[in-house]
């Protein structure tokens, strides 16, 4: 039997910014959400944990595109600095 979840269970689960789940998902990148009914959105069990484990695999496999590291050089302005906190 398929078991689903809903939207707080997927956030235990995957702990990305709804926005982001959805442009994952416009793009391909993410399971696809359905309706059980017009108020119900759901994702299929099975499928979000086949996604983390293929995300884990290509993590250990260094094949997992990382942001790039900031440049500071590039900055227009510099952190200001409270005397407080100084």
């Amino acid at each position: 039997m398929r078991r689903t979840i809903r939207r707080h269970q997927l956030r235990e689960m995957v702990p990305l910014a709804d926005t982001t789940i959805y442009d994952m998902e416009q793009r391909g990148e993410f399971p696809q959400r359905f309706y059980l009914t017009s108020r119900c959105v759901v994702w299929d069990l099975s499928e979000v944990e086949a996604w983390l484990e293929e995300r884990r695999r290509a993590s250990r496999a260094k094949a997992v595109k990382r942001a790039p590291i900031p440049d500071v050089q590039l900055r227009k302005t510099r952190p200001i600095k409270h005397p407080a906190r100084a």
